[in-house]
């Protein structure tokens, strides 16, 4: 069975948003070992300088680094300038990545500056949801909507219409 891990630096502050992680996560339990790893976000000032932001996503980079190198999977971080796929592309690359002897793929969600360009260059993959910008926590469960959606398309379901 495929393993997803979702790492996301964060946590899912309102309610209604862990209630739609926890119903996504049952879902998928069907289909693949879904693990959700929440890494802290540094604090800011207010207004912080780009020194600041690069330093926390510096040391953001670090966690996730953790993370990635524990095995070999593919990886794909969650970023603006990745490019956009189709529900059926993800599903395709998800089925693809299995195929290809990657039982484990990493979704890579960065705090709300982003993820380290240090991070985006060990991706195996930049994967964008859309040109509009949302909030990390939002993204999350988008997320987990459309990884639910691929193995749906890929095992034939109903859901995907």
């Amino acid at each position: 069975m495929m393993s997803i891990n979702i790492i996301a630096v964060g946590k899912l502050k309102e309610e209604y948003l862990r209630n739609a992680s926890s119903e996504y996560s049952k879902r998928l339990s069907g289909f693949c070992r879904l693990n959700i790893t929440e890494l802290p976000e540094s604090r800011l000032s207010d207004n912080p300088s780009e020194k600041e932001i690069q330093i926390a996503l510096s040391n953001e980079a670090r966690l996730i680094e953790e993370q990635i190198n524990k095995k070999p999977a593919l990886n794909i971080a969650m970023c603006i300038e990745g490019k956009q796929l189709s529900s059926e592309e993800l599903s395709r690359k998800i089925v693809d990545a299995g195929i290809n002897g990657k039982s484990t793929i990493n979704f890579i969600i960065g705090s709300s500056f982003g993820i380290s360009p240090k991070i985006k260059s060990k991706a195996d993959f930049k994967l964008s949801m859309s040109r509009m910008t949302f909030p990390h926590q939002l993204a999350r469960i988008l997320l987990l909507e459309q990884i639910y959606r691929s193995f749906q398309i890929s095992g034939g379901g109903k859901y995907h219409k």
